[in-house]
């Protein structure tokens, strides 16, 4: 429901509640060339690192306009990762995990295998706040860790070839993963490591695979790649759900062989009984990065897949027969102008003293009497405080009627 961007001039945050119209909740221009821009779901508080500064972590409440702080770090920040509870700082050779309440640094993870892209997921779910990161540089091997008792969970013998992309389901029970070959996806259950699902994205040649991502239905998984199609996977059990054949020549030659894959060794039945694309999207340029989404606006399921030349393409997704993705808007989000709407949020107040912590040691770290909140009042009237039990050390209140989604109790 929410999109950022970064851009040469800033950062830009939008909301997409609208297939039509494509609304602007923010804009700011304060720090130039921003690489990453991670919102927490659809509160104010959003972190932002510039190439002019790629080794400080800024985090803001964009809405008062103020800086809520900022930290350095010993190299250059790669990616960061964030939801309820945690704020996950990726580096080429180490990861730090802070505790998004007080923003107070809880583990710092040492000589992790080189990751020269700051590849790592984190599952959005409180309940199961879990991180995967590459376990190795030279194999697909994965390392999930439980970012609730700051442990190592299990490692996942996932691919032979080294990894490019991971992506957990909403509920944090499922981790989808591929290599850097690209041809082959994978889904595990979560924390067991066991595999669930395997899809074949293509045998003719490798490719790069740039976006991975589930429905939050978790019925869907998207992948995008350097190659103009984006394929989706619909995640069911074929043999479970499939009608009965009409007794023809192949019906009877499909059940033959069916039946055959049970005495064959497991790898190679497996890669018999790989699933094609339920859905796909052939979009009209290739070898360019772009970014794939699963959501449902108006009432509808879409697929959204915006490329780094600024523009959002928005697809209707049939989620009964799947087939080909019809386009049905095409926005640009470098675009100028606001609406009268958009403005009034965009309010800048003077940014306060801000204070900054190296984080190479955790002695460093200032204690959280000195650190500025950002928790708002009246908020526990205008929007959702989260239960304490969600948080490490206690509740977060912002001013959103929809700061965070809304939470199954299971």
């Amino acid at each position: 429901s929410s999109l950022a961007i970064g851009t040469t001039t800033g950062y830009r945050l939008f909301s997409l509640s609208s297939v039509e119209q494509l609304d602007q909740v923010h804009e700011s221009n304060e720090i130039p060339d921003v690489y990453i821009v991670e919102r927490l779901f659809s509160s104010s508080l959003v972190v932002v690192v510039s190439h002019a500064k790629p080794q400080q972590m800024n985090v803001y409440h964009f809405k008062k306009g103020t800086e809520i702080c900022n930290y350095s770090y010993s190299s250059n920040i790669l990616s960061i990762r964030l939801n309820r509870q945690r704020l996950v700082v990726c580096l080429e050779e180490s990861i730090y995990i802070h505790n998004i309440k007080d923003m107070k640094l809880l583990k710092t993870i040492l000589d992790t295998p080189p990751n020269t892209t700051g590849l790592c997921a984190l599952s959005i779910s409180h309940a199961n706040s879990y991180l995967a990161y590459p376990g190795s540089a030279t194999s697909g091997e994965i390392t999930l860790y439980d970012g609730n008792t700051l442990k190592t969970a299990c490692t996942i013998p996932a691919h032979d070839g080294p990894l490019a992309a991971l992506a957990f389901n909403s509920t944090g029970s499922k981790l989808a993963s591929a290599s850097e070959k690209g041809t082959v996806i994978r889904v595990f259950s979560i924390p067991g490591g066991q595999k669930l699902y395997e899809f074949r994205r293509g045998m003719k040649r490798y490719v790069n695979i740039s976006s991975l991502v589930f429905s939050m239905d978790s019925q869907f998984l998207c992948a995008s790649s350097n190659t103009e199609t984006v394929h989706i996977f619909k995640l069911e059990h074929l043999t479970d759900s499939r009608p009965e054949e009409p007794p023809t020549w192949s019906g009877y030659m499909g059940k033959m062989f069916q039946a055959a894959t049970n005495y064959l060794p497991a790898q190679v039945s497996g890669m018999m009984n790989q699933d094609r694309a339920f859905a796909t999207v052939r979009l009209n340029i290739s070898g360019q990065k772009n970014i794939c989404a699963l959501s449902t606006i108006q009432k509808l399921p879409r697929l959204l897949v915006t490329t780094s030349d600024g523009h959002l393409c928005i697809y209707n997704l049939d989620p009964q027969d799947g087939g080909e993705c019809v386009l049905i808007k095409k926005h640009s989000l470098l675009g100028s102008g606001k609406t009268e709407e958009n403005k009034e949020n965009d309010l800048q107040a003077p940014l306060p003293q801000s204070y900054a912590a190296t984080v190479a040691r955790q002695s460093t770290v200032p204690s959280t009497s000195t650190m500025p909140g950002y928790s708002e009042d009246g908020g526990a009237l205008r929007g959702e405080v989260i239960p304490e039990h969600e948080f490490a050390t206690g509740p977060v209140c912002l001013d959103d009627e929809n700061e965070f989604p809304p939470v199954s109790i299971r």
